[in-house]
Parts: structure tokens; C-alpha cells; sequence
């Protein structure tokens, strides 16, 4: 079986940002300005900026940090099996484990994928 090669040029890259920009979208009805995703071997990472909705920057401000963090958690929690389905459908490759961390200060997130080894 010949290894996919998940390091070209920015086109996979670049799709898998996009995906999940637009899944962020969907599920708060705004998605982060910025995204840069980076592959390496079985790993896939999407580094996301700019995230919170104006609702959430508000609650952040005003010292509800903890449940701005609660409620991505949650978000994120809901929206794994898509997130998941798009990673496997841009990479060709299955995903073994998905990890989603937020910080509100600067805003920014982090999507990790870990993709099943090649057989």
C-alpha cells in the first residue's frame, strides 16, 4: 500500500482549514478569521484565531471565561463526528483520536487529529 503523502504543497492544508473554518460556522454562526493547519506523519493540527463570537467575547469580559471555555468544550464535543468526518475525507486516512482546546486570552484554538497508522 503506498502512503499518502500528507505534506504537499498547501492544497490539503489549505482544504482542511477552510473545512473546519466553515464547520465552526455552521455550529456558532461565525467562523474564526484566521486558520493554519499542519500536518506531520500521523498528525494533524488547525490552529485557529479570532474565534469567539461577539456573545462570547462579552461574557469573557465579563468575567465569565470558565463558561465561555464550558460552552466551546461543548461545542466542540457536538461537533467532533463532523470534524472527524472531514479530516478522514480530505487526508484518506482514519482518525484515531480528537482533542479541541480553546484560550479566550488571546482567542485563538487548537484542533488535533491523530490519524490511524497506515496498515
Amino acid at each position: 500500500m503506498v502512503t499518502p503523502d500528507l505534506n504537499p504543497p498547501g492544497a490539503l492544508k489549505a482544504e482542511i482549514s477552510a473545512g473546519m473554518v466553515q464547520l465552526l460556522h455552521d455550529y456558532t454562526g461565525r467562523g474564526p478569521t484566521q486558520a493554519r493547519t499542519y500536518v506531520s506523519d500521523d498528525l494533524v493540527t488547525i490552529v485557529l484565531r479570532d474565534t469567539m463570537t461577539p456573545a462570547e467575547t462579552s461574557l469573557a469580559a465579563a468575567g465569565h471565561g470558565e463558561f465561555v471555555l464550558d460552552l466551546r468544550a461543548k461545542v466542540q464535543a457536538t461537533m467532533k463526528a463532523d470534524a472527524v468526518a472531514m479530516v478522514e475525507r480530505v487526508t484518506g486516512r482514519s482518525v484515531n483520536v480528537f482533542m479541541s482546546t480553546n484560550s479566550i486570552e488571546p482567542d485563538a484554538a487548537a484542533e488535533v487529529f491523530l490519524l490511524a497508522p497506515v496498515s
